[in-house]
């Protein structure tokens, strides 16, 4: 089959069936903000969600990012892979359950940490579950169960806060019910368990899995790091309230990191396949291109309509705070958009096998991030933070532009980059200019729309080649 059918049928699979169940996470904001006590309860639920985020990589080493590099590779056997994940995984769970009466020095956590530790323990097993059936080429299992996995959060969520007004509980509940009964379905409809024996540890591939994966351990801690430490100066330098609506104004963003992560599944996927084909560079650059241009009118769709999904998906009856969410959309968005660039290059690393440089980017990354919400965010409050979490992913794109291309040379037009930048920073201008209360009903009342339009026509125009150039690639039979 043609590599770029491949990618597209892929592509196609993972977004049956991640479209509709992020479409759910992603509704799930207005339940928060419907029934939580205000942005302050929010708050502490990003808190706690971001908190078990970062114990996760912890406690399963970053293992499931293994699974899926050797998994996919025919030189090793699926079944040593796979003990060896499942044994690793054991060990760092006995280890986090030593030391998780740690967990109790974090006040704001404290009155939840039995369910955190089920929290982190339940998103691994289902982790490791759900990862080992992608690397087993079980896309269409791996994609139903995203659908079935969102859609038991999504039911548990309505049962427990909607009905049962559990609030933080009930959220923390949800999950674990949610993960396990996930994981549990993969398992035994996969038949995981055939794959899984002491007999098939193989130290020498585990040491190899773990020198792959510790790194990463770091890496995915800086991300998060970056991605949250501005609510965490914000919460203590402007108030827990501001921290709670910029936490909600945050999950339209993630829009972009939905189709982003559709995409990167098939994507690593392929490029792991690629790897040793002569023909890489070329591939590289083609699905680059189509790539950043997909993501950038993405983006710019996200922006036009900022005031809009604002108005609909974030409930202000409890707390009226979150009435200007909108105003902290537009930048983060481009925000996330670098962030989706960095994800690119990072897949560089995973095929290459030099995590090593996946984790000092990142580094470099969070120390920007850090110094510049402390410079920032005493001047310019939460708009400070967003400028502080926007240069820190740009920062990280510059670096690994050029030090991801020394393993892989590609062609990226600099261009087009410039121009698309420049396009979306002018149309989050033209939203922030616009009063809130000028909305009624989600209609623009206040700056005239036809300036946004424009912007996307021009995006549009600025980006139909590369995608162009690859839909005539997948109408070719030949690779």
């Amino acid at each position: 089959m043609n590599k770029y059918k491949k990618l597209a049928l892929n592509t196609v699979v993972f977004a049956i069936g991640n479209f509709g169940s992020k479409i759910l996470a992603f509704l799930l904001t207005y339940l928060y903000t419907k029934y939580f006590d205000g942005a302050f309860v929010f708050n502490t639920k990003e808190i706690l969600e971001m908190s078990a985020n970062m114990l996760i990589p912890l406690v399963s080493l970053s293992i499931t990012d293994a699974v899926i590099r050797y998994g996919l590779d025919k030189n090793y056997d699926n079944r040593s892979v796979f003990s060896n994940a499942v044994m690793i995984l054991l060990a760092g769970a006995a280890g986090f359950l030593i030391l998780s009466p740690l967990l109790l020095l974090y006040p704001e956590i404290r009155p939840h940490v039995p369910l955190l530790i089920g929290f982190v323990l339940c998103s691994c097993f289902r982790q490791l579950s759900a990862q080992f059936a992608r690397a087993r080429g079980l896309v269409r299992l791996y994609a139903a169960d995203g659908i079935f996995c969102t859609l038991a959060l999504f039911l548990a969520n309505v049962v427990l806060i909607a009905k049962l007004k559990l609030g933080i509980t009930g959220f923390m509940l949800s999950n674990m019910f949610a993960d396990t009964a996930s994981g549990l379905g993969v398992w035994f409809i996969a038949g995981h368990r055939r794959f899984f024996s002491r007999k098939y540890v193989d130290k020498e591939l585990l040491l190899t899995m773990l020198r792959f994966s510790l790194p990463l351990i770091p890496t995915a801690e800086l991300w998060l790091i970056t991605g949250f430490s501005d609510r965490i100066f914000v919460k203590y330098m402007v108030s827990p309230t501001e921290a709670g609506v910029y936490g909600a104004a945050s999950k339209i963003p993630n829009l972009i990191a939905m189709v982003s992560t559709i995409f990167y599944q098939a994507w690593n996927m392929s490029a792991i396949a690629e790897n040793d084909s002569k023909s890489k560079s070329q591939f590289y650059a083609q699905v680059y291109d189509a790539y950043q241009a997909m993501l950038t009118l993405a983006a710019g769709g996200i922006i036009a309509f900022d005031q809009l999904l604002s108005h609909f998906l974030i409930n202000k009856d409890k707390d009226p705070a979150f009435e200007h969410a909108y105003l902290y959309t537009p930048v983060l968005v481009i925000a996330v958009l670098m962030m989706c660039y960095n994800q690119f290059f990072s897949s560089i690393y995973t095929v290459t096998k030099h995590t090593k440089n996946s984790f000092w980017t990142s580094l470099v990354a969070a120390i920007v991030n850090l110094v510049l919400n402390a410079v920032l965010i005493p001047r310019y409050e939460v708009q400070g933070a967003i400028i502080a979490t926007f240069t820190s992913y740009f920062v990280c794109y510059v670096i690994r532009l050029i030090d991801a291309r020394r393993y892989v040379p590609f062609r990226v037009s600099h261009l087009r980059f410039v121009v698309n930048m420049a396009v979306l920073f002018l149309m989050c201008g033209f939203v922030m200019m616009t009063d809130v209360r000028s909305l009624n009903y989600g209609t623009y009342k206040g700056f005239p729309p036809l300036l946004l339009a424009g912007g996307l026509l021009l995006l549009a125009v600025f980006n139909y080649k590369p995608l162009l150039a690859t839909a005539m690639k997948l109408l070719r039979r030949k690779k």
